[in-house]
């Protein structure tokens, strides 16, 4: 791999950091020499903007080419180590489009909770007035449903306890450990997969969300 695009979350400061300092400009190309370790040494990028957003240091974008000695990180890879980025464009603080994309995503799922309205209506207008309130609401609302949740595990697990009191006393122990040990890896496996897929989709989806609001403002 010769050169890869990217994006890269700048400080509002326009300078490098860990105590480099040196100032970034569109158009200038920055490198660094020696080795190249992903998170500890190399000037950094991720190919999709919603991986860079997980890296970020500060709300200011810039798009970017990493070329040299370049080092892939992630499985898969969410992130490269290079030893030469060059600013291709942007340096522009996207704070408010970044609010907006949290409040989109915010909105997806807001189905799935019984959301109390003073979350629904910051979340729709993005009224700073009210986002106190609906900070405090949701806080309450989800304490509320953590509650829930422990009463609700609680009789799901004296439930599973008197059903495998009754089953271990009809049929060996050790035969019923075994095939709850082979249910509950197949369980496992089938649950893990269609989590990463769903979680892969979704993430996906972000992407494509952020990246056309951020390419309206960097051209």
């Amino acid at each position: 791999m010769k050169s890869v695009k990217g994006w890269w979350f700048g400080t509002t400061d326009r300078k490098l950091g860990y105590k480099d300092g040196r100032e970034i400009k569109t158009g200038r190309t920055h490198k660094v020499e020696g080795d190249i370790i992903p998170c500890l040494k190399g000037l950094h990028l991720s190919k999709r903007l919603i991986d860079a957003l997980q890296y970020a240091r500060g709300p200011i974008i810039y798009r970017v080419k990493g070329s040299g000695l370049i080092v892939p990180h992630g499985n898969p890879t969410d992130k490269y180590a290079c030893s030469e980025r060059t600013y291709i464009a942007g340096g522009v603080d996207i704070s408010n489009t970044l609010r907006l994309f949290a409040r989109k995503c915010a909105l997806d799922v807001i189905d799935l909770w019984q959301a109390p309205e003073i979350v629904v209506k910051y979340l729709k207008t993005g009224d700073d007035s009210l986002r106190a309130a609906a900070r405090d609401a949701a806080m309450d609302a989800a304490r509320d449903a953590a509650r829930d949740a422990a009463r609700d595990a609680a009789r799901d697990a004296a439930r599973a306890a008197a059903m495998d009191a009754a089953r271990d006393a009809a049929m060996d122990a050790a035969w019923a450990a075994a095939m709850d040990a082979a249910r509950d890896a197949a369980m496992d496996a089938a649950r893990a997969a269609a989590m990463d897929a769903a979680w892969a989709a979704a993430w996906e989806k972000q992407n494509r969300r952020l990246t056309t609001m951020v390419s309206q403002i960097i051209r």
